[in-house]
């Protein structure tokens, strides 16, 4: 039986999970902001001890067999966070490494949880101010359009819009509600990469070996890091 642990950063909501099989075993998360440093090593410890007899070898100890983690993109740090503590634990345990697109989870999520027929499909991740990671999908999964980081304006998707109805969904989708007007629009809220999702995705990477290079892997982040400047104390 294969035991997977999932990992999820890309967004501000933290969150690990165990699959066996591509089924949910156990599930933790956290929606505080900038958490995942403190709080992901947390929820991973507490997951590993937890009683669970279906994933335990005979010591008692859960017997993973790979570690998922969300490729991106999304945040900088987040990402940084999850795919550093993912390729610790496959280091230490000699475990593959299983990479998960965020927007892909997203949309699998959606997928499976509503009628999406004659609907295609666009997660967002916020990229501060207008900007969006997006990619279009249509109802099986099959891009539409590549992933991309994309300002968004009222012409923004007007082609697709025409002939297609289109879900938009994630925490970038909501700041372009009042931008993005068109009546084949439909927003979706409360949808966001979660670790609990990961499952039916990481279980089909891992039956076709389609493994990450651990050393070589890095999260897809689509833009370079820029710096803030602390806030001023005074």
């Amino acid at each position: 039986m294969s035991t997977i642990l999932s990992i999820e950063t890309s967004t501000t909501v933290c969150s690990a999970a165990l699959h066996q099989q591509g089924k949910l075993v156990a599930f933790e998360i956290t929606h505080v902001p900038n958490s995942a440093a403190s709080q992901l090593a947390v929820m991973i410890d507490k997951l590993l001890k937890q009683p669970l007899p279906a994933v335990a070898g005979e010591d008692g100890l859960v017997k993973l067999e790979a570690i998922a983690v969300s490729s991106g993109p999304g945040s900088y740090t987040g990402l940084r966070i999850g795919a550093a503590t993912a390729k610790g634990i496959c280091y230490a345990l000699s475990l593959p490494l299983i990479a998960v697109n965020s927007l892909v989870l997203m949309t699998s999520e959606v997928n499976s949880r509503l009628e999406t027929r004659n609907s295609l499909l666009c997660p967002m991740i916020d990229a501060r101010r207008m900007e969006v990671y997006t990619a279009l999908f249509d109802n099986t999964l099959n891009v539409v359009s590549p992933v991309e980081a994309k300002v968004i304006d009222a012409l923004s998707f007007a082609d697709p819009l025409q002939n297609n109805k289109i879900l938009f969904f994630g925490n970038g989708a909501d700041k372009c509600k009042s931008t993005i007007t068109h009546p084949n629009a439909v927003f979706i809220d409360n949808i966001f990469p979660s670790a609990e999702s990961m499952g039916s995705i990481a279980f089909d990477l891992f039956k076709r070996k389609k493994f990450e290079d651990v050393g070589e892997f890095e999260p897809a982040y689509l833009k370079d890091f820029i710096a803030k400047k602390p806030k001023s104390l005074v």
